[in-house]
């Protein structure tokens, strides 16, 4: 079967477990549907392509609506190849639930945009302490050094600096699932996902448990 599936994050909530301890979750919205299988005769790599969260036909252009029909599927909004590991079982059109991929304890890793914070400073970027706060002072947000000026007399790439924070593609590995609402779709994983609410993202098997 596919070793993995495509949410929506729709929030954050808690839940008791049996010996009453307060368990805060995620809670991430499913439902798949088959669009394409790779195969290593035609494609030089096996992988499944699903899609998630249907879109309007005339919304798509022709190439994509004959790609889409091709499969007996409807239109998506996002299409992502996930692995399988037992490609023959899976047939183009079909519908890959939350259930169907994992289990309440199984250990996953998830993977989204992390939310964009815009412009900012190296202290906020980078976590740097800052300089000093007493009286006369006059860099206490700055970031100092940056190299010297006779050799390299360059600044390094790689420099820790003010600029573009967040927006990036983060994986937070061995998260557990803790709940399973099969009327909903829908999957509870124990602690915080990237990306923002209504954030799409990747439940995969984790790969270090």
């Amino acid at each position: 079967m596919i070793e993995g599936i495509v949410g929506k994050k729709l929030g954050m909530t808690h839940i008791y477990s049996a010996d009453g301890a307060m368990v805060p979750v995620t809670v991430v919205k499913t439902g798949n549907t088959v669009v394409q299988k790779k195969t290593v005769e035609k494609d030089g790599y096996e992988a499944v392509q699903v899609g998630f969260l249907e879109k309007k036909e005339h919304r798509v252009n022709r190439a994509m609506q004959g790609h889409f029909k091709k499969a007996g599927a409807p239109c998506f909004y996002h299409l992502v190849e996930l692995k399988s590991n037992d490609l023959a079982a899976v047939q183009p059109g079909a519908i890959v639930n939350a259930p169907d991929v994992f289990k309440i304890g199984d250990w996953v890793d998830v993977t989204g945009t992390s939310k964009g914070k815009g412009f900012m400073g190296s202290m906020r970027r980078h976590n740097f302490s800052g300089g000093a706060e007493s009286h006369g002072s006059m860099h206490n947000r700055a970031p100092g050094s940056i190299g010297s000026s006779s050799d390299p007399s360059r600044v390094f790439k790689g420099m820790k600096m003010a600029g573009h924070m967040g927006h990036a593609r983060v994986t937070v590995q061995n998260l557990k699932v803790v709940g399973i609402r099969a009327e909903e779709n829908v999957l509870l994983i124990k602690g915080a996902v990237p990306g923002p609410i209504n954030g799409i993202v990747v439940i995969k098997k984790a790969i270090k448990k």
